[in-house]
């Protein structure tokens, strides 16, 4: 069956003007759960359905895989790292780091999570004192990004935090515009080239000289971090340790994956408190009722699961990644469409979160959703922020932990405040993003 879509020029002139987000979200409210476009020889197809969500993630997953869709980012930014790498490759790491990120794996990091919270709590503290404004994705990105390095490779200086999260910064900026096919060879020296080639060997070379510092001294001198778990993983058939080009990869994909993501959502959730007045007042009465003013320990955070509702309501509403592809391989059908190999199928967590059909006045940010019956009542694929089947985002335990912690930490002691007259303009710029900036007043409580 023939798929229904906008022609190229339609498509091309509504991404220029309404912006990618707002134009297919038209086109699904047009068009229905399944539609295409065509690029040249590239077929884009859009699925919005959790079925499809299903079909592509897990029963056909076989007809899937990450492939040309991933090029740029595999060769600008992580190399074969999780994210991008696929087949034999892709199962052989998956099975060597999934310990490190189980529910339980990541309960190791809650008193870093806690540690770095208290330092922001200590910096908003002097802001609140000042009624300073400050950006707030920059305010996450930054505690997001120590985290993440801390976690990696025990990075405690603050150069050296600016340094990486600076670096890796630009890759993601030339990585996102390769991705449209309008870039010149690395070779040509333009300014955006050199910068690009100036911080690719910024990271390669602080994270080879990290590892190059652990093989020379003895292993059981090595901090417990996550670098030093890579290291000593043995391939269960090979008994063979993970490539120094593997290690990097790994590195860039954990740094690249585990703070960007995460500041995404905190910022997020900041917007969404002070837009619901009624939601942050339930929240404050949970962490007065459970705290009584205290720090929190990592136990306490089960007594607070409405906290970590409001982190998945985040999610769901604004998921730091409104769409992902996965290449087909094979033929296939999907709702009944043809789907022939080499087509690229776009899911998206940010309609099938809207998905009239499975929520409820679905614009509304309602952390109640997330209540244990209403969660399980749910099709099991009308939420996937952090994508679905088996190759779900390794660090999705890893992130709730940490934005649950973030949230707790902060919200517990301030209440920042929208600069007045503010309305947010979503954009997708490789993720959900907001054009024009978060601006807040921190207010201490």
């Amino acid at each position: 069956m023939q798929t229904p879509g906008p022609g190229f020029l339609r498509f091309i002139h509504g991404v220029r003007t309404r912006g990618l987000l707002e134009f297919v979200g038209k086109q699904w409210r047009e068009h229905g759960d399944v539609f295409q476009v065509r690029i040249g020889r590239r077929r884009l197809l859009f699925a919005m359905h959790p079925d499809a969500v299903e079909h592509v993630s897990v029963s056909h997953r076989q007809n899937y895989d990450k492939r040309a869709s991933y090029d740029s980012v595999r060769k600008y930014l992580i190399g074969d790292g999780l994210v991008t790498s696929s087949g034999e490759l892709w199962r052989r790491q998956r099975k060597l780091m999934a310990p490190f990120f189980t529910p339980k794996g990541v309960q190791t990091y809650a008193s870093l999570f806690i540690r770095d919270s208290a330092r922001l709590v200590e910096r908003w503290d002097e802001l609140a004192a000042r009624s300073v404004e400050v950006e707030i994705a920059e305010e996450m990105t930054h505690i997001t990004a120590s985290i993440i390095l801390k976690a990696m490779f025990s990075t405690e200086t603050m150069e050296s935090i600016h340094q990486m999260k600076d670096a890796v910064g630009t890759m993601i900026a030339f990585a996102d515009t390769a991705m449209t096919g309008f870039y010149l060879p690395l070779w040509v020296p333009t300014t955006k080239n050199r910068r690009y080639l100036a911080a690719r060997e910024t990271v390669h070379r602080s994270i080879a000289a990290v590892i190059a510092q652990r093989r020379a001294s003895d292993e059981s001198t090595w901090p417990d971090d996550l670098l030093s778990r890579l290291m000593k993983t043995r391939d269960e058939e090979t008994g063979q340790p993970m490539s120094e080009a593997l290690l990097r990869d790994e590195s860039i994909t954990t740094f690249f994956a585990g703070h960007e993501t995460t500041a995404r959502t905190m910022t997020f959730a900041w917007y969404a408190l002070a837009s619901n007045p009624a939601v942050t007042e339930r929240l404050h009465e949970e962490l007065g009722r459970v705290l009584g003013g205290r720090p929190p320990t990592a136990d306490d955070l089960r007594q607070l699961p409405y906290a970590l509702q409001i982190v998945k309501e985040v999610l769901r509403l604004y998921p730091a990644a409104p769409f992902y592809v996965r290449d087909a391989v094979a033929a296939d059908k999907l709702a009944g469409f043809d789907v022939p190999a080499g087509t690229a199928v776009m899911l998206s967590p940010y309609y099938t979160h809207r998905h009239p059909q499975f929520w409820d006045d679905p614009e509304r940010f309602d952390p109640d959703r997330w209540t244990r019956e209403r969660e399980a009542a749910r099709h099991g694929h009308a939420y996937h922020p952090f994508a679905a089947g088996p190759r779900i985002c390794i660090g999705n335990n890893f992130s709730l932990l940490e934005s649950h912690v973030l949230l707790v930490m902060l919200a517990q002691r301030f209440t920042p405040k929208l600069r007045p007259g503010y309305e947010p303009q979503w954009v997708m710029q490789g993720t959900l993003g907001l054009a024009n900036g978060l601006p807040m007043t921190i207010v201490a409580r």
